[in-house]
């Protein structure tokens, strides 16, 4: 079963809004830490409780919903909880390194999930789409290459982005195996609910603040980062191949340096503009929805009406 052309056109643009929103994630981490004054865990925490309830209430009169257990759903709690991992070791690297790092370093997924692609789903790339890669290759060689020479006090920050990159592509693969069986925002709603405990176990168990001093930048987390972010990247998930998901990625480090130099003055230089020149041209390049071959249809073990 082929995915409507214009549904995967419009997946494109649904995947730019969407890590635009996400890139966004890392400032406001580091805003919950100093305004809100609660820990990253517990910014995590926040982040998907806050959201459950319009998470909930669409899936209810959106897509009509009914809740049951069953093996799609056992998929994505498995993908929320390695969800809720990845917002830990995230939020937690997000504080001790660059914005740009962590960013990069979080979405490694952009090279794992399209490797899952290639060998799982059998969703090889086109002759284009292997001209993006190598431009996408080289872009993410100069935004890495000066990681290489900081200093030491950023290296735990940045290990700790790498694992959750490993966490946040074993999500992606949960949600792609389930294509097509659960509704979008239900997929959502529960992949969050799932994520929750853990999150709030960990935080208690990192002795960290959970009562906000403000609410401001965890609900910007919840609704642009969660609700926005996470939707429309669960919407693309089911509608373009993994190699446009994982190109896409690439987009969220570009706005975080971005974002990095005009708040902490974070320098940008020559080779940072070249790179995400080149991240920019592999986008462009992998955005041809014509070239995009039509996914295969989920596995009917997993297949059920929402």
């Amino acid at each position: 079963m082929a995915v409507p052309l214009r549904s995967a056109r419009l997946a494109i643009p649904a995947l730019l809004i969407a890590n635009f929103a996400l890139a966004l994630g890392p400032w406001l981490v580091r805003l919950a830490r100093t305004q809100s004054e609660v820990g990253p865990i517990a910014a995590g925490f926040w982040r998907l409780t806050l959201a459950l309830p319009i998470l909930f209430l669409a899936a209810r009169r959106m897509e009509r919903t009914r809740f049951r257990f069953d093996r799609a759903e056992a998929v994505i709690a498995i993908g929320g909880l390695a969800f809720a991992a990845d917002l830990a070791t995230w939020h937690i690297g997000i504080l001790h390194t660059r914005l740009a790092n962590a960013t990069l370093f979080g979405n490694i997924t952009a090279v794992l999930f399209p490797i899952y692609g290639f060998l799982i789903a059998r969703s090889w790339p086109m002759p284009r789409q292997w001209l993006a890669l190598g431009g996408a290759a080289v872009g993410v060689a100069l935004l890495l290459g000066r990681s290489f020479t900081l200093s030491a006090e950023h290296v735990w920050g940045d290990l700790a982005c790498i694992f959750a990159g490993l966490c946040y592509t074993v999500y992606l693969i949960a949600l792609d195996r389930v294509r097509g069986a659960v509704a979008p925002v239900s997929t959502l709603f529960l992949s969050a609910l799932s994520g929750v405990p853990l999150l709030l176990i960990a935080a208690l168990a990192m002795g960290e603040p959970m009562i906000p001093r403000d609410w401001t930048p965890l609900v910007a987390l919840a609704i642009g980062s969660q609700i926005i972010g996470q939707g429309l990247i669960i919407y693309a998930v089911s509608r373009v191949p993994p190699i446009v998901i994982g190109l896409m990625l690439l987009v969220q480090p570009i706005v975080s340096a971005t974002i990095g130099w005009l708040a902490y003055r974070e320098r940008l230089t020559l080779a940072d503009a070249i790179g995400a020149v080149a991240i920019v041209a592999a986008v462009v390049l992998v955005r041809d929805s014509r070239r995009t071959p039509p996914l295969p249809a989920p596995e009917p073990a997993l297949e059920r009406a929402a």
